[in-house]
């Protein structure tokens, strides 16, 4: 069976179109092969399951609050696959530091809700495609809101009912894609 595929769709080609603003990390970048630290140990592999590093700037005025999240559109699904969803960020807040999306939520700013990822986990996940797959992208991407809070949001929502309330309350959109493959 063959189990490259060629990956040209982008998931957020089909939303409404909001200005873009600017993400830097010290971690990932668009394009490049993520790092250890950023894949996961799930499967037996090297991995930390980390969230990168991000700091986001030239949002929108009007900002009141931000979520970030992380989306595989590649991963052999029908429904690609959420490795990390936070919402409810401050606008005061414009960085996370690495390991912020760990399970215990320590590092995450005071109001910041995580949901859980499509693996069951109240956290980051890092990268884990089968071994022989094309490399697959992922969508490291802030949202900044014109709302401060996301009250109709519950902790059990699922990543694609906060998708619905992410473009209902969208301002912008700031991304960074890298990408990682295990050779077959």
């Amino acid at each position: 069976m063959e189990t490259s595929m060629h990956h040209s769709v982008d998931p957020y080609d089909a939303l409404p179109p909001v200005p873009a603003f600017t993400l830097h990390s010290d971690d990932i970048a668009d394009g490049r092969t993520l790092g250890v630290a950023q894949r996961s140990a799930i499967f037996g592999r090297p991995g930390e399951d980390r969230s990168p590093h991000l700091r986001w700037s030239g949002y929108p005025v009007g900002a009141m609050s931000f979520a970030v999240t992380c989306y595989d559109p590649d991963a052999v699904t029908v429904s690609g696959f959420w490795h990390w969803v936070v919402h409810d960020i401050p606008a005061s807040v414009n960085e996370l530091p690495a390991g912020a999306g760990n399970i215990d939520g320590k590092a995450l700013p005071a109001g910041a809700k995580t949901l859980t990822n499509d693996a069951g986990r109240r956290g980051f996940l890092g990268a884990a495609p089968s071994p022989g797959e094309a490399p697959h992208r992922y969508m490291f991407v802030v949202h900044a809101l014109d709302v401060p809070t996301l009250d109709d949001v519950p902790t059990t929502a699922s990543p694609a009912w906060l998708g619905f309330r992410l473009v209902a309350h969208g301002l912008g959109r700031a991304r960074l894609t890298p990408v990682f493959g295990i050779p077959a």
